[in-house]
Formats: C-alpha cells, sequence, structure tokens
C-alpha cells in the first residue's frame, strides 16, 4: 500500500521539489501547486523510469485524487516511492478560497 497525504497539509511541502502534477498540460497551465512539476499521467503510467528515481520520494496530484491514487499504486508496485495527495488540485483550490475568505 502506498501513502497518502491530505492535500489540505501541502503548504509544508511546497519547497518540495518532488511535487509531480499528474495532469495534462493545459489543465497544470491553468493553475497548479506552487513548484509542481508537469509530467502528465500517461507519461508516468509508460515511462516511469525516465522521469523518476527509485531513490527519492515523490508527492503526486490530479483534479480530484483518483488517477494519482491509481498511478501511486501502479508505480509503488514498480519499487517507487510515492505518496498520494489525496483530494487533488479541486481540494487545495477550495481551500485555497476558504482562506481568502477568512482574511
Amino acid at each position: 500500500m502506498y501513502d497518502s497525504l491530505d492535500i489540505q497539509e501541502i503548504d509544508s511541502f511546497t519547497a518540495c521539489q518532488n511535487l509531480i502534477d499528474i495532469r495534462d498540460k493545459y489543465q497544470y497551465l491553468l493553475g497548479h501547486l506552487p513548484n509542481a512539476k508537469n509530467i502528465p499521467y500517461v507519461y508516468l503510467i509508460m515511462m516511469p523510469e525516465n522521469y523518476l528515481n527509485k531513490e527519492e520520494t515523490y508527492y503526486l496530484y490530479c483534479d480530484h485524487g483518483e488517477k494519482s491514487r491509481k498511478i501511486c499504486s501502479h508505480l509503488q508496485e514498480l519499487g517507487y516511492q510515492v505518496i498520494d495527495l489525496v483530494g487533488g488540485y479541486e481540494a487545495y483550490q477550495q481551500q485555497k478560497e476558504e482562506n481568502n475568505k477568512d482574511a
């Protein structure tokens, strides 16, 4: 079983070098977590060895958390150290909007 972390807790990880947005390029360009790299889902499924190192830990997210959950399970079976950010970009945006309302 792979590890997961609620995306609401991501603020402490936004400086992380290994934060990966697995959505397509268009979605990434519309908005993404600070310091996140874009490596689309299909690239990671087909050629993870071109993008990931088995010695490092990666934090992955998608829109809602479904695709990141699936790919984390797959990558973990291949020996990669991955953490799924539960809730995805949508949950992050929702939290950000709520924090702006409270400010």
